[in-house]
């Protein structure tokens, strides 16, 4: 999607925080909020917000209104870029604490086309590797490992590169110039995607113990605690904070196993909603030291919400 322009942000955000609105509503909302415009450039502004499928006419006549199109707030719109340009202080938070509501409350992830579109990508590819010898399907996958391993680690401030990551991976030679555990912290990946391959099926439905496994495997000779999370954290650059009391994280994380195995039906909904669950909403998982290991402040329970996103990707797949 194409970003908006200004005008057609304020009418979005006017009709989402109305509910509703008409055409003579938008056009004076505008002129209020110093975007001023004319009948016919308010309209076309209304189109391409339909266009774009964000909001929906209704109506018919004088009495014809918009209102915002999505079947689940995790699919409104959001314009990152303007939201970061704001300091931490005037970023809106919908809560500044967990929100246990959440579970009663979040609908369909994946719209029905977008959940079309992404299990007959699944099933062109699972039919195209049919096709393919064992040989070149395992250099495929020696190929997933080494950028996986790459990708997440230097999410978390890794400073190996591709080519560093492939040699380390393939012939266990480590980089100079680089900490050890850099390189305990690559291998590490490695270990969770071998031990997640060898038991995919283990992965289609969550528990909370499958969930610390892997995180122990991320964290293993890393100086970091295995296990729930005890004690109080905080995140750079937002006014949340997440539970910090061990009973309600634990409380958490098993709502979020009951709703991922329980209300999800697909595999795709499952393995995004564990991912923002684990890794940004409840970080429930012991944090990190690696602020000054690696130069920044990031947390393993990000990994692991992503690794266990792979994890139940693949398991759903035989190949």
């Amino acid at each position: 999607m194409e970003k908006l322009t200004e005008r057609e942000l304020k009418v979005l955000e006017f009709i989402r925080k109305n509910k509703r609105a008409g055409n003579a509503e938008i056009t004076n909302y505008l002129a209020s909020a110093s975007v001023g415009a004319s009948r016919i450039t308010t309209i076309r502004s209304i189109n391409s917000l339909i266009e774009a499928g964000l909001i929906e006419r209704k109506g018919g006549g004088r009495g014809v209104y918009y209102e915002e199109k999505s079947v689940s707030s995790f699919l409104l719109y959001f314009d990152a870029e303007e939201y970061f340009k704001k300091s931490p202080d005037e970023r809106s938070v919908a809560f500044e604490r967990f929100n246990f509501g959440i579970f009663d409350n979040v609908g369909e992830i994946f719209s029905e086309n977008e959940l079309k579109e992404l299990i007959d990508l699944n099933d062109n590819y699972a039919e195209r590797i049919k096709k393919l010898p064992p040989s070149i399907i395992k250099k495929e996958f020696e190929r997933l490992t080494v950028e996986l391993s790459w990708k997440s680690s230097q999410i978390e401030g890794n400073t190996y590169s591709l080519i560093d990551t492939e040699i380390l991976i393939k012939e266990n030679k480590e980089a100079e110039g680089h900490k050890k555990e850099e390189a305990v912290m690559i291998l590490n990946h490695k270990k969770a995607l071998d031990y997640i391959l060898r038991n995919k099926n283990y992965f289609q439905n969550l528990t909370l113990r499958k969930i610390e496994d892997v995180h122990g495997i991320i964290v293993d000779g890393l100086s970091v605690a295995k296990g729930l999370r005890k004690k109080a954290v905080g995140i750079t650059g937002t006014k949340y904070r997440p539970l910090d009391n061990e009973y309600q994280i634990k409380e958490a994380m098993e709502k979020m196993i009951d709703f991922a195995n329980n209300k999800l039906t697909d595999q795709f909904s499952k393995a995004i909603f564990t991912m923002l669950m684990i890794g940004n909403v409840i970080m429930s998982l012991r944090m990190s030291c690696w602020g000054t290991m690696f130069k920044t402040g990031k947390s393993t329970p990000k990994q692991a919400g992503r690794w266990h996103s792979n994890a139940t990707c693949f398991s759903f797949y035989n190949f």
